[in-house]
């Protein structure tokens, strides 16, 4: 069962960094195409903070909680710190593709910059909220004195 929720673990981890990857690419692609999409704001925030989480995490020297708490499982399941099952070695390659440890950082602050910098040139909008309609213009209401003005005695 550790296994497993490690694998789980892995899992989420590979989407949260699909997320980052493939966000950019999208955030880029669509400055090109004009997908307006891509300047929700909501999603560009989300797409921000989660990068410049991985970068502050890289710059302190601090392990990611989504490893540790996959090497505890792993642990628990009497496996190697490493992914031990199949799915877990796939997906781990997938995101550590093997690079010497010093490469990692000035990659994940790399990123930060480019999302940074993209995040400026290609502004997020907030979204546009339908036209409220303009209230019913109003006609000035006959008063007595209106009607019994000049001419009307």
């Amino acid at each position: 069962m550790y296994a497993f929720l490690a694998d789980v673990i892995v899992a989420v981890h590979l989407a949260y960094v699909s997320f980052v990857i493939f966000g950019q690419l999208a955030i880029m692609a669509g400055a090109v195409l004009k997908w307006q999409w891509v300047r929700n704001l909501t999603f560009r925030v989300t797409h921000l903070i989660m990068i410049c989480i991985v970068a502050v995490e890289a710059l302190i020297e601090f392990e990611c909680p989504l490893t540790t708490l996959e090497d505890l499982l792993r642990e628990w399941a009497g496996q190697g710190v490493k992914a031990d099952t199949f799915v877990g070695r796939c997906m781990q390659a997938l995101m550590f593709p093997g690079w010497p440890e010093e490469v990692y950082t000035p990659v994940y602050l790399g990123c930060a910059l480019l999302v940074l910098l993209t995040f400026i040139l290609v502004p997020p909008r907030r979204k546009r909220t339908s036209a409220t309609p303009a209230p019913p213009e109003r006609r000035p209401q006959s008063s007595p004195a209106a009607l019994s003005g000049p001419g009307r005695d």
